[in-house]
């Protein structure tokens, strides 16, 4: 008849270091998830703050990036007002301004900015990537 682990260890010192080494491993990580769910960044829908030029090229540069380097045109007041970017693709027009017409198969992207912490962060909602906007200054989208 097998005896339970608890009754084994006043038996033999292997057992009482092995079940002492176990204990400590999951104290450690008990504390462990205790610390990361502490310290979790909250993320709130954004808006940029008074971006200067500098904040605009880095925000060009960003989606730019998510988008495989396309060549952007994002307008001086994209996130200013709302959390949600949208960017479509360029409609192709004739030498006289008139649209040229055929299918345009690809969905607008979608980015959203989110304040984590005292930083900014680009997300690429597609994709899921996330782009720190190291100099810019947001603040939490209003719920207006």
């Amino acid at each position: 008849m097998s005896q339970p682990t608890c009754v084994g260890i006043a038996r033999g010192s292997r057992r009482r270091t092995r079940c002492v080494m176990c204990a400590m491993a999951c104290a450690a990580a008990l504390l462990t998830l205790a610390a990361c769910r502490g310290t979790a960044a909250t993320s709130v829908p954004a808006r940029l703050v008074e971006p200067d030029a500098a904040i605009q090229a880095e925000l060009q540069r960003a989606v730019a990036a998510a988008l495989g380097d396309r060549e952007v045109a994002l307008a001086d007041s994209a996130l200013t007002t709302e959390s949600v970017l949208v960017v479509e693709r360029r409609r192709h027009v004739a030498p006289d301004g008139t649209r040229i017409m055929g299918r345009e198969l690809d969905p607008p992207e979608r980015f959203r900015l989110l304040r984590e912490g005292d930083g900014c962060i680009l997300v690429h909602e597609r994709s899921g990537q996330r782009f720190p906007l190291a100099g810019a200054a947001c603040a939490p989208e209003s719920g207006d």
